[in-house]
């Protein structure tokens, strides 16, 4: 039995203590799991220090009151509180939550970085101010398995965009013609790949109309899944490429 794996990766860049922070967000779930990984790298002694911290937590507990919590790590030698709810949490087929959640990093008497929709509990259960300096969304990258439709939002111009991206990959697998990936951006044709049991991983690059991005898709173990006629897996990065 194939353990299907789906995972959501959002990468920020923060300041602490007057120095950038890369901050790696990991949604996870599998049949039997389901979690959040928050990873701590520190960007500019990273030739020096390898060492990373992470926050694990487990979001398929059945436990109410382990949905929300507080851990504590480093970055740049300085602690970093995370602070988290997940008690309202709506999910979907997606790793990651659609709605009702909030997690917090607050450093230094400040909240560095806040994703989820709750940023006003947040704010009440941190009291805390936000950063003077606002968080930077440097990537994102999901990796899907088993769909032959799959569906994803993202702002390509980063957070500061006012506006999101609408991404479709549709995979054919059957049928007279040779199996085939099509990938379009706001309705827009913007890849197709033919031959799959030959080109199973390559990368192509996307420019839409303000931004230009690369985008990196796989469909790994195709001849094997073909025969099971399953999708094979994807995995669709969205980086941001400076023109």
């Amino acid at each position: 039995m194939i353990n299907q794996f789906s995972s959501v990766s959002l990468l920020y860049a923060i300041e602490i203590a007057d120095a950038t922070q890369n901050i790696d967000f990991t949604w996870s779930r599998t049949i039997s799991s389901h979690s959040l990984t928050i990873k701590t790298e520190n960007i500019k002694n990273e030739e020096h220090d390898h060492h990373h911290q992470q926050v694990k937590i487990d979001l398929a507990g059945s436990s109410f009151w382990g949905k929300k919590g507080l851990k504590s790590l480093e970055a740049n030698h300085t602690k970093v509180d995370v602070y988290w709810d997940f008690r309202k949490a709506k999910f979907s087929t997606f790793p990651e939550p659609s709605s009702g959640f909030y997690v917090s990093l607050v450093s230094q008497n400040a909240v560095v970085l806040t994703i989820g929709d709750l940023k006003n509990e947040a704010m009440q259960r941190t009291k805390k101010k936000p950063s003077a300096t606002e968080a930077a969304l440097v990537s994102k990258q999901e990796h899907v398995h088993g769909k032959r439709v799959f569906y994803t939002r993202t702002a390509f111009g980063g957070e500061s965009s006012r506006r999101e991206n609408e991404v479709v990959i549709e995979t054919s697998l059957s049928g007279p013609n040779d199996p085939e990936m099509f990938i379009t951006v706001d309705g827009v044709p913007a890849i197709r790949i033919m031959n799959l049991n030959w080109r199973f991983r390559g990368n192509e690059v996307v420019t839409t109309k303000s931004n230009n991005r690369h985008a990196l898709c796989q469909a790994q173990d195709v001849e094997h899944l073909l025969g099971k006629e399953q999708a094979p897996a994807l995995d669709a990065s969205d980086k941001h490429k400076d023109s």
